[in-house]
């Protein structure tokens, strides 16, 4: 039992570019708290934190993990420390986004030597967007041309003079001073006193008694000092710096110290329930906590990991799904380190657990003690933007691939497998073609089945643009009763204002009102395959006004048959167009790219709908043809080196060219007639 109070435990995630030194400077705090018995390296495959076999080939760290471990600080105080590594890959940004929901401090890595990239700006937002409190690590001061003061200059340009070394680098560059704690800071000196007295104003600050004390000339103590950083840190008006050489062991206690004094606790930051109620942090209060991730062990089977946000949670008991409204039994209690699964005697609000063989509990639910019906608002993750259609190299595996896909999808909520029901194609959605790599090597390794992939095909509809006059006579003799049917149409765009595709406009009895069905089957069975490339005819109104019938040939197949003739003649005369969808794309770059990508849109038939500068990236907002964005992932990071993102959601249906149209028609009539002669 840890026996620590709330007061002391502290929970933050590690989130920044990928290559910034996020997974290293985990290493060396887990080495540091004993967690780990040396200190554990991505590049030989001996890192405690990127273990996974996909982590381990690639070099990246590709899951979001939780650590535990105690702290005994320099005043003796033990600290229950809970850190999260994420990745930086912009592939994986979803479990960063998880993450992120559920710690209470973003502990943002930046490389000396690359600055503020991409993935550190979009921890940035991220935390901006939560308002969760951050403190900064600059990493690589051991690389050539690193230079510490540089780096924070630039920070504080971007992101404004919150920002503050809380310790400092020696003049020689070999180890670091703590700001706060410095006794002898010798040719330091003047350093640690200008940088110490920029803390002290953000301490006095914090609230107006100190405040009011600091102008008046008097020193603040040592606990008003603590308390007055610990406030800013938590309401975001500092955010402290440390440097840290990890595979040197410079900077790891001072930065352990930092986090300790200066990190809010989970009493600090209460959380809300979805109605905004405040939960109660204390050991004595009902268990409350959400499910932010799930994983399906092939030996252990699921681990559903919680964050417990208040109460405490000890090990074999019943608790309450609020959100699937029925109760759930759970054995023991565990810590993650990594690999490690360490048996929690209990748990308490900060800590990240993982329960085992939960039956109806899954992501994004909410969990809490039996009598109560907490809920929290559950984690929104961002919208694929890459996708694959997907096939079994067999024929027979198609049960297997569905099943397969789903079974990892439960694993990664930004992986979407569905069927296009317009294409017909089982479709793969991710977050990049590395991110698809990964799931399909997971499945794989699953389900043991190969699979083909393809670009998906591009889901286009056709529509009308002017009024077109239809007809088709159905008749049919071959010896007994024949079939006959004549229907007269007319075919136009439908106005958003009318809520009916379909108008009756017969007068009199040239076709009996028994017959309408059947017409419209055949109207509605024509729409699903245009005339033009055979996709669905959408905001389009028939109206059909006259025909002709024959009372012993006349039949419903008959009419079926006349109808779906009768609208792809009045189509083909009302000026029938393709349509496209179109994608709004938001695109983040270092502004050196800015000539490149503006060039690559233009290629790609995008339009450019404003540019603007966020966090020293430049961004720029575009609609683009989906069919042009299949592989843009892959595009973009050719293009900028990695260092450019993208988000992208649908925006509507648009008229496709005609240049561009007549290929896709032309392809389309050549699919067709390939099929028909199989």
């Amino acid at each position: 039992m840890k026996d620590i109070a709330i007061a002391d435990v502290r929970n933050f995630a590690l989130m920044g570019h990928t290559g910034s030194g996020k997974t290293a400077v985990i290493d060396a705090l887990l080495f540091k708290l004993g967690a780990n018995d040396r200190l554990g390296s991505s590049a030989d495959g001996s890192s405690m934190a990127d273990w996974t076999d996909e982590e381990k080939h690639r070099k990246i760290t590709v899951w979001a993990k939780p650590f535990d471990g105690i702290y005994k600080a320099k005043n003796g105080q033990k600290i229950d420390l809970t850190m999260l590594d994420t990745p930086g890959y912009a592939d994986f940004y979803g479990q960063m986004v998880a993450a992120s929901a559920i710690t209470d401090v973003g502990l943002l890595v930046i490389d000396a030597t690359g600055g503020i990239q991409v993935g550190t700006n979009r921890a940035w937002r991220r935390c901006e967007t939560l308002g969760l409190p951050r403190g900064i690590v600059i990493t690589g001061l051991d690389k050539e041309n690193a230079d510490f003061d540089a780096t924070v200059a630039n920070i504080q340009s971007i992101w404004g003079s919150r920002c503050i070394p809380a310790v400092i680098p020696t003049a020689d560059g070999q180890g670091v001073i703590d700001v706060l704690g410095a006794t002898n800071a010798g040719d330091m000196a003047d350093a640690v006193e200008e940088t110490k007295a920029k803390l002290v104003e953000a301490a006095a600050e914090s609230n107006d008694a100190l405040l009011e004390k600091f102008l008046g000339g008097e020193a603040l103590t040592m606990d008003e000092l603590a308390a007055g950083l610990r406030a800013s840190v938590n309401s975001g008006k500092l955010i402290p710096i440390f440097p840290v050489m990890a595979l040197k062991d410079v900077g790891v206690t001072e930065l352990l110290e930092g986090i300790t004094r200066l990190f809010p606790s989970p009493a600090d930051r209460p959380r809300k329930d979805a109605e905004g109620k405040a939960i109660d942090v204390t050991a004595t209060a009902p268990f409350s906590g959400l499910v932010w991730r799930v994983i399906n062990d092939p030996f252990v089977g699921q681990l559903t990991l919680v964050r417990v946000f208040g109460g405490t949670l000890k090990p074999d008991g019943e608790i309450y799904n609020s959100v699937k409204e029925q109760k759930e039994r759970y054995g023991a209690v565990y810590y993650l380190n990594g690999k490690k699964q360490e048996i929690a005697v209990e748990a308490k609000a900060g800590d990240i657990i993982a329960l085992a063989k939960l039956k109806a509990t899954v992501l994004n639910d909410s969990l809490c003690s039996v009598g109560q019906s907490i809920k929290f608002t559950p984690i929104v993750f961002p919208n694929p933007v890459m996708a694959y259609a997907v096939a079994p190299k067999t024929q027979g595996d198609e049960d297997k691939i569905g099943t397969g896909l789903h079974r990892v999808a439960d694993d990664d909520p930004t992986i979407i497998v569905d069927r296009n029901a317009e294409t017909k194609e089982l479709i793969l959605h991710g977050m990049g073609d590395v991110h698809l790599d990964v799931t399909l090597e997971r499945m794989k390794a699953r389900s043991h089945v190969e699979i083909v992939l393809s670009p998906p095909k591009v889901p286009y509809k056709e529509t009308v643009t002017a009024l077109g006059e239809g007809h088709y006579k159905h008749k049919k003799q071959s010896g007994g009763r024949g079939q006959y049917g004549e229907v007269y149409l007319r075919v136009q765009p439908k106005q958003p204002d009318d809520p009916e595709w379909f108008e009756d406009a017969i007068v009199g009895t040239s076709i009996p009102r028994n017959f309408l069905p059947a017409i419209q089957k055949g109207l509605v069975d024509s729409m699903a395959r245009g005339s033009l490339a055979g996709c669905p005819v959408v905001n389009t109104k028939v109206t059909v006004y006259d025909g002709s019938y024959h009372d012993v040939d006349s039949s419903e197949i008959a009419f079926k048959i006349a109808g779906g003739r009768a609208f792809s003649d009045g189509m083909s005369h009302a000026h029938p167009v393709l349509l496209e969808p179109i994608m709004t794309v938001k695109i983040m770059v270092p502004e050196h790219y800015m000539g490149p990508i503006n060039g690559d849109l233009n290629h790609k038939r995008g339009r450019i709908l404003g540019m603007g500068a966020e966090d020293g990236m430049q961004v720029i907002t575009a609609e683009v043809p989906q069919a042009e964005m299949l592989k843009y992932s892959s595009e973009l990071r050719s293009i900028t080196g990695g260092r450019g993102s993208f988000e992208m959601e649908f925006a509507r249906y648009d008229i496709v060219p005609s240049n561009v149209a007549q290929k896709i028609i032309a392809e389309a009539q050549k699919n067709k007639q390939h099929q028909q002669e199989e």
